[in-house]
């Protein structure tokens, strides 16, 4: 099973731990992270100095953070279909 293949093309924070991000099939997504930012990789991010150090990998073209984080394209292009699972997921991390 395949699943389509999405970029991110640019973001711009909007919010804290808020991010209005672009794709490639001109299609934008508005996220809060701030619910998923739990366990060993995301928590981190809580410090916002660290989650607004967020650049867009040149060679898979997602979102990416200095100490690693990272999210599938496709997750964050259908957000609304993960949101719930995710934030379920980050209270067990």
């Amino acid at each position: 099973m395949s699943h389509p293949i999405y970029r991110v093309l640019s973001f711009k924070a909007v919010g804290p731990y808020t991010l209005r991000i672009a794709f490639d099939d001109n299609t934008e997504q508005t996220i809060d992270f701030q619910p998923i930012l739990s366990g060993e990789l995301y928590e981190p991010l809580r410090d916002l100095d660290l989650f607004n150090q967020v650049s867009i990998d040149p060679d898979v073209h997602t979102l990416i953070w200095p100490n690693g984080a990272d999210f599938d394209p496709a997750t964050l292009h259908d957000w609304s279909d993960y949101v719930e699972a995710l934030t379920k997921r980050a209270h067990q991390w």
